[in-house]
């Protein structure tokens, strides 16, 4: 990894605030836009118990349990915490410590969900230890979806970010920093992600017993309310779905 000192940025309260306005515009739309029948396919949508790992501001929490889902959702930081619950008071909103997924109980989950978490899991160690807990988590036949951002992402840029200012990007290789600027917020400031690129991805889910059911990259459609820039070429989220091995 390069020398940059890794912080989670969505610690700090301007930025939690600022994450919390968004809904799902632009390239974000791609990440959920399918999850729908996705979830349909794999999991079967309702009834079920889902954990939201990593949910922030309880997007994605809400999100889930608009399918019917029993939803828990937990983070590790405080600040998006407060905001989630602001946002939804009825909801299930945990603090956890970092890989500290104990407070869940073993094979307890139809389905977890971590979107974009992993792209701020700074080392491999971190990321191992996150899925063999999401992995003990699951139930027998239960599913682990996880959206990450595709590597490409870093050197073009999109509706929502721009990162083809971040000379680093284009040198960055696997496990090093990379950034990117959200243009849907008021807050400007660089987002500091880890690149992780497929293989390693692969690499990982297995090591953490895991096996990858399906993988899907979405790309913008022109009949959908956005501006593209780079989705309908490129797809800017990879969508995994592991089940236990």
């Amino acid at each position: 990894m390069n020398t940059h000192e890794f912080r989670n940025v969505y610690e700090d309260p301007v930025r939690a605030a600022a994450y919390a306005m968004l809904d799902y515009p632009g390239t974000y739309h791609l990440a959920f836009r399918d999850l729908p029948r996705i979830i349909e396919r794999h999991v079967s949508r309702g009834a079920g118990t889902a954990l939201d790992f990593g949910c922030g501001a309880g997007r994605s929490t809400r999100f889930l349990r608009n399918l019917d889902f029993r939803t828990t959702g937990i983070d590790i930081s405080a600040q998006m915490l407060a905001k989630a619950n602001e946002l939804d008071p009825g909801g299930d909103y945990r603090l956890v410590g970092n890989g500290d997924l104990s407070i869940i109980a073993d094979a307890s989950c139809d389905l977890a969900l971590s979107a974009f978490t992993f792209d701020n899991v700074p080392t491999a160690e971190q990321k191992l230890r996150n899925f063999r807990e999401l992995g003990r988590v699951l139930k027998p036949s239960g599913k682990l979806i996880s959206i990450v951002s595709n590597a490409a992402l870093y050197t073009h840029d999109w509706a929502s970010f721009i990162c083809t200012c971040f000379p680093e990007n284009f040198v960055a290789k696997n496990g090093e920093s990379v950034y990117t600027r959200m243009i849907d917020v008021p807050d400007a400031r660089p987002v500091h992600d880890i690149r992780w690129d497929d293989d390693a991805y692969r690499e990982t889910y297995a090591a953490a017993g895991l096996a990858v059911v399906a993988e899907y990259r979405p790309l913008g459609t022109a009949d959908e309310p956005f501006e593209w820039v780079s989705e309908s070429a490129i797809p800017p989220w990879v969508i995994w779905v592991l089940g236990r091995a």
